[in-house]
């Protein structure tokens, strides 16, 4: 069995090469993703300037045409300090860090709208190994699945998220009240959702904190009122999330 498989295995990975190396265009997936309005694409060389990028790009950059963004890195096109973070993180995986993997990020839009998305980055190699640019999709938080048969009761654990996300909420206790077990309830999360438990938790409360940012209360109260024990892990996770501290984020939303 383990023969066969291996010879399968063999097989389709000669049947791609043989196919990549017929392929003219390598980036002809360019065209596929200008056709999805939610989901942005790009691919960067190893300065971490653009090279190719879709149409849902150019739309979130506030831009008219793709050839405002090419040969430029994200610090050149995103408002500061956004595009210098986003930039570093482009630069530690083409350092040979790890792939960012579905990573909950917050957006600023050109109309200053917050956004929620999921990120993906992966390096790109060479026939050597060597890494030569990078790829990545951003995807925009699509709607629940309320087709799912489990919706009701993953509902119910997602609204015990946004009534009380200002509390501790273990995992064990909503997978209780989804009737769940923990496992379950990850699963079923990612499948109605597309955010695990925590990603979810992480959202509700910086949801509430980006609304209370425009306001008078100071971060520590913000923290508090937001479910985070201390100011230094509001501010840690905010900017880990945002890729700016809370207030830089209060500054620019009242620039």
């Amino acid at each position: 069995m383990a023969q066969a498989q291996l010879q399968e295995r063999e097989q389709a990975a000669d049947a791609r090469d043989a196919l990549g190396a017929r392929i003219v265009d390598a980036f002809f997936a360019e065209h596929l993703f200008d056709a999805l309005p939610d989901v942005v694409f790009f691919v960067k060389d190893v300065e971490g300037r653009y090279v190719v990028v879709n149409q849902a790009l150019v739309k979130r950059c506030g831009v008219k045409q793709k050839a405002a963004l090419i040969s430029r890195t994200p610090a050149e096109v995103f408002a500061h300090p956004f595009g210098q973070t986003y930039l570093a993180q482009d630069l530690a995986v083409l350092a040979g860090g790890a792939d960012i993997d579905d990573q909950l990020e917050l957006h600023l839009y050109p109309n200053r709208d917050p956004g929620w998305c999921l990120t993906r980055k992966v390096a790109l190699r060479d026939a050597a190994g060597a890494i030569v640019g990078l790829s990545g999709v951003s995807r925009d938080l699509a709607m629940a699945d309320q087709k799912n048969p489990a919706y009701a009761r993953v509902a119910a654990a997602a609204r015990m998220i946004q009534e009380r996300f200002d509390q501790p909420l273990p995992l064990t206790q909503l997978a209780r009240t989804a009737n769940m077990s923990v496992a379950q309830i990850e699963r079923y999360f990612l499948r109605i959702f597309h955010l695990t438990p925590r990603q979810m938790i992480i959202k509700a409360r910086l949801d509430a904190a980006s609304r209370l940012l425009m306001g008078p209360a100071s971060v520590a109260e913000i923290a508090q009122a937001c479910g985070y024990g201390d100011h230094s892990a509001f501010t840690r996770q905010f900017k880990a999330t945002v890729g700016v501290t809370p207030s830089q984020y209060r500054l620019m939303l009242r620039g």
